[in-house]
């Protein structure tokens, strides 16, 4: 046999083993995960990390959350008292429309529907009960109420302020509200040593605490004759 022959044949055979080589599966268990180098290390951002999925975009129509509701801390609507005035109007009727005292029953008089009873009530409580009363005879009577002066409930501030004396009280007051409306202490109050007199309970407070946020149960609601000392 020729030697041309015999380097044929080898290098069929050759061609033949690394075809099946490469179409035989692989029974080899994949190669371990390579440690980061030094430099993935030191930065760890810059190695990819798999998508998140984005988050979704409200469309028209969608439902969207509720919205919260309001903190608290709404002031309180004022209660009308016995000696209040008051103003009643009753729109496109000028004989129901009048300014008012409250009596010391806690009653007004009006046409028409004679005494109701205003003692207890917000204003809104009151001109609802006015309509109630007046659409007996009125077609969908639109009535206004308005408190044009308190009589019946106040605070007294006294000692080391700028202007002591006898304050209305028309809404939810706290002591440090009420300390707001007398103008400032004078130079040798003690901020530190206020109290409040409520018949014969004394409420302490440090309007220096306070006023930094701390203490702030002592800053209670005024009540109807409370009493505040700045010494």
């Amino acid at each position: 046999m020729s030697l041309k022959i015999v380097f044929a044949l080898a290098c069929a055979a050759a061609f033949c083993c690394g075809q099946t080589e490469s179409t035989s599966p692989s029974r080899t268990q994949p190669a371990a995960k390579e440690a980061p180098t030094a430099q993935e290390q030191a930065n760890p951002l810059q190695t990819t990390a798999a998508p998140q999925a984005a988050a979704p975009v409200a469309e028209a129509g969608d439902q969207l959350p509720p919205a919260r509701k309001p903190a608290a801390g709404a002031k309180a609507p004022y209660v009308i008292g016995p000696l209040d005035v008051i103003s009643v109007k009753v729109w496109n009727n000028t004989n129901l429309t009048s300014t008012l005292d409250v009596g010391p029953d806690g009653m007004i008089s009006l046409p028409l529907i004679g005494q109701v009873k205003a003692d207890g009530l917000t204003k809104e409580q009151l001109k609802e009960a006015l309509a109630k009363s007046l659409g007996e005879y009125l077609n969908s009577p639109e009535v206004d109420v308005q408190v044009l002066k308190v009589n019946s409930k106040r605070y007294f501030v006294y000692g080391e302020v700028s202007k002591p004396g006898e304050f209305p009280l028309v809404q939810e007051t706290t002591i440090m509200d009420a300390l707001a409306t007398v103008g400032g202490f004078r130079d040798f109050a003690n901020q530190k040593k206020i109290y409040l007199m409520r018949g014969t309970q004394k409420f302490d407070f440090n309007y220096k605490d306070v006023s930094k946020g701390k203490h702030l149960e002592q800053n209670i609601v005024i009540q109807n004759g409370d009493r505040i000392y700045v010494p």
